[in-house]
């Protein structure tokens, strides 16, 4: 058991490991502490949003809605890798959850998996999961179809193994909402066990400090950046080479409308124009205006960060 990381130790942790963190306005003292005890904290518990938008879901996790008002976690995973904070103490991500799986967990001497849990919120004998451990939301449709970008997988396991790091905990603190509460599924896309063997294999290097390209994401996204204007839908024609284009990709990555089998780089593709069109009927567009080529209100609904 230990004592729940400060707000400051809690972001030094994070960039420590390499995290891309972005500080959600008013996160510091956002939480549920009124409704009970944060702490003694055992682990960290993954989830995914079912949502789909870097912005839709951070602001989601932050107010919550009526039936479960936020903080629904402590920070939220974007697709791109930035993990922006939204809550400092007790959030409603958890739930209630089986007993054996959290002295196993505070034990963690399971093997491969924490026992199957019986156990949920309201249930009998169940136990609070949101006064035990840190939670995560990932974006993340949790269809089984939604793509885990690598980028989004490896700050899964950064900001798993900072916690278990400044915690002196094992990879095997860290567990899946479907492992902690027997009426979830999440997260869906890749496997627990897959992800203690990466946690565990980052714990036994030292930590490796935020990189520039993260930082900077990071710092593009804590700014709200300067955005990028559009520079029109002739601009984007085959052939066309610009750091705008993939400033543009990046963000359609973040979003969740990604067609590309590599990058995204530099050079107007198919591979953007088909990401594209994606985003437009995100936004409610279809038919001939849903044809992947950049108009003013769908870029300007993209926030594409000035490049310059």
């Amino acid at each position: 058991m230990s004592t729940p990381l400060s707000a400051d130790a809690f972001v030094a942790a994070l960039r420590a490991e390499g995290v891309a963190v972005v500080e959600v306005d008013g996160w510091r003292d956002h939480n549920r502490n009124h409704k009970g005890a944060w702490g003694p904290v055992n682990g960290v518990v993954v989830h995914h949003t079912v949502s789909s938008g870097t912005d839709a879901s951070v602001r989601l996790c932050y107010d919550g809605y009526a039936e479960l008002p936020g903080p629904l976690c402590h920070g939220v995973i974007a697709k791109d890798g930035t993990v922006h904070l939204v809550g400092n103490g007790r959030a409603n991500h958890a739930g209630g959850g089986d007993p054996a799986v959290l002295n196993a967990v505070i034990a963690e001497n399971y093997g491969d998996r924490p026992p199957t849990t019986h156990r949920h919120e309201g249930s009998a004998g169940a136990v609070d999961g949101n006064a035990r451990f840190y939670g995560f939301e990932c974006v993340n449709l949790g269809d089984g179809e939604d793509p885990w970008p690598a980028a989004q997988l490896d700050a899964v396991e950064r900001v798993s193994a900072a916690l278990c790091r400044a915690h002196g905990w094992s990879a095997k603190s860290v567990i899946g909402h479907l492992e902690w509460s027997d009426w979830k599924s999440d997260p869906r896309g890749f496997t627990m066990p897959d992800l203690r063997t990466r946690i565990a294999a980052r714990l036994a290097g030292p930590t490796t400090g935020t990189s520039a390209a993260a930082e900077a994401a990071a710092a593009a996204a804590r700014a709200g950046a300067a955005r990028q204007p559009f520079p029109g839908a002739g601009f984007f024609t085959e052939g066309r080479e610009s750091p705008v284009i993939t400033a543009m990709g990046r963000r359609l990555v973040a979003e969740g409308c990604s067609a590309y089998a590599e990058g995204p780089g530099p050079r107007w593709t198919g591979a953007d124009r088909a990401s594209y069109a994606q985003w437009q009927r995100r936004l409610g567009f279809d038919g001939p205006d849903a044809d992947g080529v950049p108009g003013r209100t769908s870029w300007d609904a993209l926030k594409v960060p000035h490049t310059v």
